[in-house]
């Protein structure tokens, strides 16, 4: 087994290098990888859509997709999502997103509310685990 911590610069870098985007565990046939919680962040580190969930989503998937990208995996990939809202009154606009980044049989997942975000205008974080096999 072997462990290797990475911020692939296809993404932005984590806020003030207090986290790793992502952690890869090589085993046997494939590799285990966990991401951290995605935000809606520009390439400056600024909100993107402040308080609009679903632009929100569509930015967060963006940046989950290259993170997998870069690990050579894909959202057929994705073993389980973890989602949290301020407000679950925005499922449905986060819904319409996830509809479309999973089409078919989506995977587990666990949606909860909080009572708030680290940045101002967010309105949700999405972290996902995902297995990716390796030839």
């Amino acid at each position: 087994m072997k462990l290797t911590l990475d911020n692939p610069a296809s993404v932005p870098a984590p806020f003030a290098d207090r986290y790793t985007n992502v952690a890869r565990v090589d085993l046997p046939g494939g590799a285990l990888l966990t991401l951290a919680g995605q935000v809606a962040i520009d390439d400056n580190g600024e909100v993107v859509a402040p308080g609009d969930t679903g632009a929100q989503a569509e930015r967060i998937f963006e940046l989950i997709g290259d993170l997998l990208a870069a690990h050579g995996a894909g959202f057929a990939d994705v073993l389980h999502v973890r989602t949290f809202m301020l407000d679950l009154a925005d499922l449905p606009a986060y819904g319409k997103v996830r509809r479309q980044i999973f089409p078919s049989t989506p995977p587990p997942s666990t949606t909860v509310q909080v009572s708030g975000l680290f940045l101002p205008g967010l309105t949700l974080e999405v972290e996902v685990t995902a297995a990716v096999t390796v030839p």
